[in-house]
């Protein structure tokens, strides 16, 4: 295997979770509204694979109406009730309503500080490099992860635990955890 195609081996060889691990995956993002999409999304994979939710990605933003916060924040039951019949999503009431709450949270966190501010202090404003050597050495939460999950927490998201919360910090790049020997791993620690 060339120096390229070295990969994190969860990614596996479908070409859609290959794209997302070498365009995305543990790339530093500090767009706001992208952190957003992101960690709601996140929330949304709890008890699910994350190839579910990338086989429905565009479904989800075209049935939120792009992860607009100000729209999202607006929505009440009607939405949920459109929603839930929408085959695209994952349809769970719970998971749904836990969006438009994380949308009226992002908008006072956005006034106040800004959203990735918020997030990126957990870390100190820039990536944590766990330099993992195997698969073995990942783990589920951090100490960030906890702090991080109870930050969101007071501030109105939901689905936001520390494992989920520290998902979201690998996918966003707040933590590098591409192994050491993955083609990626140094291009990200350069990126940050």
């Amino acid at each position: 295997m060339s120096d390229e195609n070295r990969r994190c081996p969860w990614c596996g060889s479908d070409p859609l979770y290959v794209a997302y691990h070498d365009d995305e995956w543990g790339r530093p993002l500090h767009d706001p509204r992208a952190l957003f999409e992101c960690l709601i999304l996140e929330g949304f994979q709890a008890g699910l694979s994350w190839i579910t939710i990338l086989r429905r990605r565009e479904t989800f933003r075209a049935a939120f109406a792009e992860f607009d916060p100000a729209v999202l924040a607006e929505w009440g039951e009607d939405e949920t009730l459109r929603l839930l019949q929408d085959p695209g999503i994952i349809r769970h009431r719970g998971k749904i309503e836990a969006t438009f709450a994380g949308a009226r949270a992002y908008l006072a966190i956005e006034a106040r500080e800004g959203f990735a501010n918020f997030l990126w202090k957990h870390v100190g404003g820039q990536p944590i490099d766990r330099q993992l050597g195997n698969v073995g050495q990942a783990v589920a939460q951090t100490a960030e992860s906890v702090a991080l999950s109870k930050a969101l927490k007071a501030e109105g998201f939901k689905f936001v635990g520390p494992t989920i919360s520290y998902a979201f910090m690998q996918a966003v790049g707040m933590v590098n955890d591409h192994l050491i020997d993955c083609a990626w791993h140094d291009k990200m620690r350069s990126a940050g």
